[in-house]
């Protein structure tokens, strides 16, 4: 039987045919429809699969060729970030492996779920160093949640099947399958995924225990100052997940932050929404978390760039970690509630919990709490300086977020000042909408991502947020994008500078500048035109709208060069080592006169 046959109910549930077939069978019937990969020498048995299946049955295994490993990956990240399924990435032996670790290791800090195939040399040739060969295994097995080495054909099918299920279940994470040429080549026997049996016996758990949840929903019941904190699981949970968030939320009259990560599962325009926490997040998010009595995380960390100075983190609240992961629970910070569990099934107990005790919350206990996050409000933390003749970053990003809203909008980021303007002032209704190199923080990121959004989702209106530093790490991936007729729009705030360097190096290192300035940028708009793409340039704000249009209007990629204030900082900022209520602020925002505003407070309570 061979490779394009169809499967029917009278298909055999076993077949004979090659490694490398095995692979592409594999990759369908787990629903793939889409590779990123660049072909080598160690994996071009496979690359012969793909082409002889393409040819028997159309493109039912759409193959983006990349420019680069690490735009693999990153193109996956965003695949996977976009549609919940995971990202699948087709790579060679040797540099092709070792280009990928990056992302890998992106992928593993932020839970993203991908299937990494690497080729590798013959299995007799393993540990001769022969042409490309590396210790892929060993290379990556601190960045894969699950790596293997693949010696036998007929084992190639179940371990295929078996990563798929260990890349997305629990906390979900990047596996590697390293197939050896031979094994490609060589006759062995496939299974679908229905007939396999694991050879683990991996089975996170996906509901929380009972006993914990009526706990954590007595603290919630009797809190004077709660707060949800919520992170990127609930995201990976699925839409459900969000879903159960903002009706377990609006039901206790909490107010509720967010991770980076997080942005999207709590609507941003939600009176109960207080903004991103962290180091660069919202004044009333930072300081609401300082001060609760109870913290419900869910699906959160308690990474250091949201927790700050441990020993001075959230010092006086009860805290409640609802977590996947068991190794999450007491890692980093001290939990009096801990819940393992899936985020969507959890949440759908303690609402089930909630409904069922009958409570309802005591506003007369809750006022102050929000008359006080109402006076943190009235700061207006983000606030900053406007120019009429320079533009300033952040209202460049705002503008974006008002010419775009309404429409089928995924955002992306580099990693910088810009990535921290963009969770600021672009605002997220739905979860799946916001792609960030968070744990990592991996430079040049965002404009593979897009590639990776843009392909899952051909109609939608895909932005690349970038810095000018960041999207020349991976800027080759424009010409994927021209290739695939991918009409991804990277939206460049140029500054000139490595933004958070120079702000760090200004801040903390006496204003030292050490090779942050860019003394030789290119001119994108050309460098768009070279690639096949159009360049768009503004200078000053009163051309911004025109032109931003210009680039949503425009039908294929665009680059589009944002000349931004050079020296302007990002605000607020919790400097290393502080607490969170100890936050620096921009001029503007420190300038505020709480006394004419906190008469205000109060006005906006759920």
């Amino acid at each position: 039987m061979s490779l394009q046959e169809p499967i029917t109910e009278t298909t055999p549930i076993t077949r004979t045919m090659t490694g490398a077939e095995i692979v592409v069978r594999a990759l369908i019937d787990q629903g793939v429809d889409t590779l990123f990969g660049y072909p080598g020498g160690a994996v071009l048995p496979i690359y012969d699969a793909l082409f002889q299946d393409n040819t028997e049955h159309g493109e039912r295994l759409r193959h983006i060729l990349v420019r680069h490993e690490q735009g693999a990956t990153h193109a996956a990240e965003g695949y996977a970030r976009s549609t919940g399924r995971p990202g699948v990435v087709l790579v060679t032996s040797g540099p092709g492996a070792t280009n990928a670790v990056t992302g890998i290791t992106d992928a593993l800090m932020d839970s993203i779920p991908l299937v990494v195939l690497t080729g590798q040399v013959p299995t007799h040739l393993i540990g001769s160093d022969a042409f490309q060969e590396c210790d892929t295994v060993g290379i990556t097995r601190s960045c894969t949640k699950h790596n293997v080495l693949v010696r036998d054909v007929n084992e190639l099918a179940r371990t295929i099947h078996e990563c798929f299920h260990i890349a997305r279940s629990g906390r979900p994470g990047p596996v590697l399958i390293d197939i050896p040429k031979d094994v490609q080549f060589a006759t062995g026997v496939y299974v679908g995924p229905d007939e396999v049996t694991f050879n683990h016996a991996y089975k996170p758990r996906t509901k929380g225990d009972a006993g914990k949840i009526a706990e954590a929903i007595e603290l919630i019941a009797n809190a004077k100052r709660p707060v949800f904190y919520s992170g990127g699981g609930v995201i990976n949970a699925g839409p459900r997940a969000s879903a159960l968030l903002r009706e377990l939320v609006r039901a206790t009259q909490a107010p509720i932050t967010s991770t980076l990560m997080g942005l999207g599962a709590y609507p941003a325009s939600d009176p109960q929404w207080l903004g991103m926490v962290g180091m660069h997040g919202a004044w009333e998010a930072n300081h609401a978390m300082h001060d609760c009595d109870v913290m419900i995380a869910v699906g959160a960390r308690f990474d250091d760039r949201v927790t700050g100075r441990l020993d001075a983190f959230s010092p006086g609240s009860k805290k409640i970690h609802i977590d996947v992961d068991p190794s999450s629970i007491n890692k980093v910070i001290k939990t009096d509630v801990g819940i393992i569990g899936d985020a969507g099934h959890v949440l759908e107990q303690m609402l089930a919990a909630w409904n069922a005790r009958k409570a309802t919350p005591d506003r007369a206990v809750l006022k102050p709490w929000w008359d006080q996050i109402e006076t943190w409000r009235a700061r207006n933390g983000f606030a900053y300086q406007p120019s009429q003749t320079t533009i300033k970053p952040q209202y460049a990003v705002q503008r974006l977020y008002e010419l775009t809203r309404g429409r089928d909008v995924y955002i992306t980021t580099e990693v910088g000042q810009h990535q921290m303007w963009a969770a600021q002032f672009f605002h997220f209704e739905e979860p799946n909408r916001w792609m960030t190199s968070g744990g990592l923080g991996t430079m040049g990121y965002g404009l593979p991502a897009a590639v990776g959004v843009q392909t899952a989702h051909p109609d939608a209106l895909v932005i690349d947020i970038a810095g000018e530093a960041s999207v020349q790490m991976t800027m080759q991936e424009m010409s994927t994008a021209v290739q695939f007729k991918l009409p991804i729009k990277i939206f460049i705030l140029n500054n000139e500078w490595m933004g958070m360097v120079r702000q760090w190096q200004q801040l903390l290192h006496g204003e030292r500048y050490s090779q942050s300035y860019s003394d030789s940028l290119p001119d994108f708009v050309k460098m768009a035109e070279a690639f096949g793409a159009t360049g768009i340039r503004a200078d000053t704000p009163d051309e911004l709208d025109a032109k931003i249009m210009q680039m949503i209007d425009t039908p294929g990629p665009v680059i589009f060069d944002c000349r931004v204030e050079k020296a302007e900082n990002c605000f607020p900022m919790i400097p290393s080592g502080k607490a969170h209520n100890d936050m620096l602020l921009g001029d503007a925002a420190a300038a505020v006169d709480i006394g004419t505003v906190i008469d205000e407070a109060g006005k906006r309570l759920v």
